[in-house]
């Protein structure tokens, strides 16, 4: 083989390896970043794994919010008014946050509850995440979603 079509070649060849790597590389980082929706009710059906990322949205149901006194740590009960599910925080809680308010929390599903590393809850007391709303028509409550 002609040295400078030897040399052609190894430059592809790395040319295409570089390029593979950095393809592996980039879908590996974009696969851990991914936070599926679930509702309480997929949740319940176990639809999602342990340990996996997740964002859950629902309505915060009456009287569950627990908070601990020596700490920013709370718990509370999301539901879409057929299924529920703890989700434990420990952080500062969104000014609009309060029981019966939509929100979505971002976070991992472990051990049968969702450990939060972030709570939403919308600008507008009215407002309800589109996901939640949809979910609680889903759960065949129309009316509590307005």
């Amino acid at each position: 083989m002609h040295p400078q079509r030897r040399r052609r070649l190894i430059w592809l060849l790395v040319l295409v390896l570089g390029v593979g790597l950095v393809v592996a590389l980039s879908s590996y980082a974009l696969r851990q970043n991914i936070n599926l929706f679930f509702t309480p009710s997929q949740l319940a059906a176990n639809e999602a794994s342990d340990g996996q990322r997740i964002q859950v949205g629902g309505l915060v149901l009456q009287g569950s919010v627990k908070r601990d006194p020596g700490s920013l740590a709370v718990h509370f009960t999301l539901t879409d008014l057929k299924h529920s599910v703890e989700v434990y925080y420990d952080g500062i809680l969104p000014d609009l946050f309060r029981e019966g308010q939509g929100i979505v929390a971002n976070g991992e599903w472990r051990d049968g509850r969702v450990v939060a590393e972030e709570v939403l809850a919308k600008h507008d007391e009215n407002y309800m995440p589109p996901q939640v709303k949809e979910a609680i028509e889903k759960a065949g409550h129309p009316g509590a979603a307005q």
